[in-house]
């Protein structure tokens, strides 16, 4: 079993296209049926976020694995796969367990260090489990990557400044509108992003808040952890009128707010659009004293620069890094373990039934006495072999020694493995 991530982010892809690809949940739901029911791919998980959209998949196959799952995103783009391989990036076995650590931690995000990724990553790999496209091999990617998460900010400072996509833009835009401190601020969408930017302005100063949903349940909801107050999502037009900062967060495929309808508040605005596909149309930001900041344009403005807190969180990542793929070598070699003790049970039943044919005068006590002392036997051979073999498994190279305990007793190595049959031997 191969892992293989395939995607686009902030780094690699054009906004345009990473609108194309961007899917809420029920749209990841169907990727994930359509990922797994292709030759190549035996596991999945979808990752959207408003700046990513990648695939973690376990492949029996690199190359069709890769053309499985590029097949796959060009559809949903609606774009030729030649047309999206340049925005691409693929990582495969050990870069891909290290990509998955680096996402967790923050390191890949648009900004260094926030934690949102953390809770997109769960809600992804949620989906993924009660879809069936999780198997064995992402189940402990998933888990060890949420843990790295943790872990770096934990032990690290990367996220001291509470630095989110939200405060890199509110940032960017009191550039050109000044403070938004006790300024009205309103916030379009209730999903995880709008609850963020809810916190985020609340934090900044900003008020009174405002929010607002489709579902105004959804809202209400919202509304009360924050001290807001819930506007159903028709007043949207008033709304505007009334407020000086506006965060749109939705998961809508079309956009939310368009230039007539901002125009029509008939004063200057600040609008983040922090959606993908985009929630502002095209045109918003040439309105005379709307000041427009997207993922787009905070992409170009954010800086990566490595400091002393991200080199911490990438010795973290390394050292977890290593203790997967130590994991990683000794599953794969329980099943040769497996495999070759159920060769040696074999023999010894076949011995005995033998043994029995040809002494049948052998009373039952002195066969199982027999019967325990080959079995011993065996077991003794066995434990030193099947321990020294998972120790030199889990070396880098160590998988060469599974292979050639299966050329030596030839085995056969089954689809299903027992997990207490690939236990260590006790003598």
């Amino acid at each position: 079993m191969n892992l293989l991530v395939v995607g686009m982010s902030h780094r690699t892809a054009a906004v345009p296209v990473l609108e194309r690809l961007a899917m809420n949940g029920g749209e990841a739901q169907a990727a994930l049926a359509e990922l797994v029911g292709l030759p190549y791919v035996d596991e999945a998980v979808v990752l959207s976020t408003c700046n990513r959209v990648e695939v973690y998949a376990a492949v029996t196959a690199f190359h069709g694995g890769l053309a499985d799952i590029g097949g796959v995103l060009a559809r949903r783009a609606g774009l030729p796969v030649g047309d999206l391989a340049s925005q691409m990036y693929v990582h495969y076995e050990v870069d891909a367990v290290r990509h998955a650590f680096r996402v967790a931690a923050g390191l890949d995000s648009m900004v260094v260090g926030e934690a949102q990724i953390l809770g997109q990553l769960r809600d992804a790999y949620g989906v993924a489990g009660e879809q069936a496209a999780a198997g064995r091999m992402l189940h402990e990617l998933m888990q060890q990557a949420l843990r790295v998460g943790k872990r770096v900010h934990a032990e690290t400072e990367i996220d001291r400044a509470g630095q989110s996509v939200v405060s890199a833009a509110l940032a960017y835009g009191q550039g050109a509108t000044g403070p938004v401190e006790q300024r009205p601020a309103l916030v379009v969408g209730a999903g995880a992003m709008g609850a963020l930017s809810l916190a985020t302005l609340k934090r900044v100063g900003a008020g009174p808040l405002f929010v607002t949903n489709r579902s105004l349940a959804r809202a209400e909801r919202l509304a009360e952890l924050h001290g807001a107050t819930a506007v159903p999502f028709a007043e949207l037009p008033s709304l505007l009128e009334r407020v000086d900062v506006v965060v749109s967060a939705t998961a809508s495929a079309e956009p939310v707010l368009d230039a007539p309808l901002v125009a029509g508040a008939g004063r200057p605005l600040l609008v983040i659009d922090l959606a993908l596909p985009r929630d502002v149309a095209p045109g918003v930001g040439e309105l005379p004293g709307v000041t427009l900041v997207d993922i787009e344009l905070l992409s170009e403005s954010l800086s990566t620069t490595a400091d002393a807190e991200e080199r911490a969180a990438e010795d973290i990542v390394a050292t977890e890094v290593e203790a997967f793929l130590t994991w990683l070598r000794g599953a794969d070699v329980a099943p040769t373990v497996a495999a070759l003790r159920a060769r040696a049970d074999e023999v010894v039943e076949a011995e005995l039934r033998r043994l029995a044919q040809r002494c049948p005068e052998m009373g039952d006590e002195v066969r199982s006495e027999v019967a325990h002392s080959i079995h011993r036997i065996v077991q003794r051979l066995l434990h030193q072999p099947t321990v020294r073999v998972r120790q030199l498994a889990s070396a880098p190279g160590g998988e060469a020694y599974a292979q050639a305990l299966r050329e030596l007793f030839d085995l056969q190595i089954p689809s299903e493995i027992n997990p207490a049959a690939a236990g260590e031997v006790h003598p």
